[in-house]
C-alpha cells in the first residue's frame, strides 16, 4: 500500500512522489537530467543556503491540488516547498528560459574573462551555466568593479573580482568551524568577501570553502597555476585521519599528486568534508590507500572517459540494410596516394607529408 503522506509533484510533465518539506529543486534532482534547474548558491549539506543567485527560477503553473491557482511570479525552486498536486515548468517554460538568460547576464556583468588563467576552469559551474543558459554577448558597456587584494592565509587565494556572492563560503565557515573570521562586507555593488581586518583563515576545516565555491573566487594556493584540471587524472583514495573521514580525491599527472580535494557528487557538492591536513599536507601517494579512478556522470572535461552509464553510439547501417554490409563504390586508398593503410603514421617524425609516404612505401 503506498505511503499516503507523500506529495505528488509534476515537473516538466514528469510526476514524482516526495516527502513533505522537500524543495522543488530537490524533487527535480530526484528526476535528474535537464529537468533539474541549475543552482549556484544552494548547497544541500549547508543549512540556510539558497535564494541568492536566482538561477534556479521555475514557473509554478499549479500551486497544489487544493489551490490550483498558478503562482504569479517565477519562484526560486531551492526555496519553494513541494505541495501535493503541484505542477512546475522548467525547461518547458519560455519565461524561465528568458529569465535564466537574464540572470546569467547579470552574474557575468562584473565577472572578468579569467578562464584562460583561472584554476577553476574546466570545473567551473559558471562556465557550464553561461554555456547552457547564457547568451552569446553582453550589453554591458561600463567599467567592471575592482577590489583591493586581501591576504587570507597561506592556503587559500581570494579573487574577489570573480565572486558572485553566493554566500556558500560564509555558511561553510559558520557551520564547520568554531569561529568565522570572514564574511560579506558593505552593500550593493560594494559588497565583497573579506576579513575586514587582515586575518588568516586557519581553521582545520576552512579549506572546504575552496570546494564549495562555484567559481574561481577561492582557490588552492598549493595548486595555483601548476596545471590544468583536464590534464589531471582523478583517483579516489582514503587514509586513517583522526580529524576527518579521510576519503578524498587525488589529482594525478603521472606519479605526482598535484592537489587533494573532497569527493564530489554529480551536482558538484562535496560528499563529505575533509581537514586541512589531508587537503594541503598529504600530497604523496604513500600517504594514501588508492581505491581506483574516480567516476563522474556530469558533463565535464575532467571525466577523461570515466563516465558512468556511457552508451557508445551503435552502427546503424547494418540494421537499415537487414544485416548486409554496405557496398563501397569508392575506395579512397586506390584514389589517394597519401592515405595508405600500410603506412604507420606514428613512425613518421613530425607532420606527415606526401614525400614521407613516397619514401616509406
Amino acid at each position: 500500500m503506498p505511503d499516503q503522506s507523500l506529495f505528488k509533484i509534476t515537473i516538466d510533465n514528469i510526476t514524482i512522489e516526495v516527502p513533505p518539506g522537500t524543495s522543488v529543486l530537490e524533487a527535480a534532482r530526484k528526476i535528474g537530467g535537464e529537468v533539474t534547474p541549475p543552482a549556484m548558491c544552494y548547497y544541500s549539506k549547508l543549512k540556510g543556503t539558497g535564494g541568492k543567485c536566482r538561477t534556479c527560477l521555475v514557473e509554478v503553473s499549479k500551486g497544489s491540488e487544493k489551490d490550483p491557482r498558478p503562482m504569479p511570479k517565477l519562484q526560486a525552486s531551492c526555496r519553494t516547498a513541494v505541495m501535493d498536486g503541484m505542477e512546475v515548468k522548467n525547461i518547458t517554460s519560455v519565461k524561465v528560459k528568458e529569465a535564466r538568460a537574464g540572470v546569467v547576464e547579470f552574474l557575468l556583468i562584473n565577472h572578468p574573462l579569467d578562464c584562460p588563467i583561472c584554476d577553476q576552469a574546466g570545473e567551473c559551474h559558471l562556465q557550464d551555466l553561461s554555456y547552457e543558459h547564457g547568451k552569446e554577448g553582453t550589453r554591458y558597456a561600463f567599467q567592471r568593479r575592482t577590489f583591493e587584494k586581501h591576504d587570507i592565509g597561506p592556503y587559500i587565494q581570494l579573487h574577489m573580482t570573480r565572486c558572485i556572492l553566493c554566500y556558500r563560503c560564509v555558511y561553510t565557515a559558520d557551520q564547520l568551524t568554531n569561529r568565522r573570521v570572514h564574511g560579506v562586507l558593505d552593500r550593493g555593488d560594494h559588497a565583497e568577501i573579506a576579513t575586514y581586518i587582515e586575518k588568516s583563515l586557519d581553521n582545520d576545516f576552512i579549506g572546504n570553502v575552496i570546494d564549495v565555491c562555484p567559481v574561481g573566487a577561492l582557490t588552492d594556493k598549493t595548486f595555483r597555476f601548476k596545471n590544468r584540471v583536464w590534464f589531471l587524472n582523478p583517483v579516489d583514495a582514503h587514509r586513517d585521519c583522526p580529524k576527518c573521514n579521510g576519503k578524498v580525491r587525488l589529482w594525478y599527472r603521472g606519479d605526482e599528486v598535484y592537489r587533494v580535494t573532497a569527493r564530489k557528487d554529480k551536482w558538484g557538492e562535496a560528499e563529505d568534508w575533509i581537514c586541512n591536513e589531508c587537503r594541503f599536507e598529504k600530497k604523496d601517494t604513500t600517504d594514501w590507500i588508492i581505491e581506483g579512478p574516480s567516476k563522474t556522470d556530469r558533463h565535464s572535461v575532467i571525466s577523461q572517459g570515466h563516465y558512468v552509464g556511457l552508451k557508445m553510439p551503435e552502427e546503424t547501417i547494418q540494421k537499415v540494410m537487414d544485416g548486409r554490409e554496405p557496398r563501397l563504390l569508392l575506395d579512397i586508398h586506390k584514389v589517394s596516394e597519401v592515405n595508405k593503410p600500410d603506412i604507420n603514421l606514428s613512425l613518421i617524425e613530425g607532420p606527415a607529408h606526401s614525400d614521407d609516404f613516397d619514401s616509406m612505401s
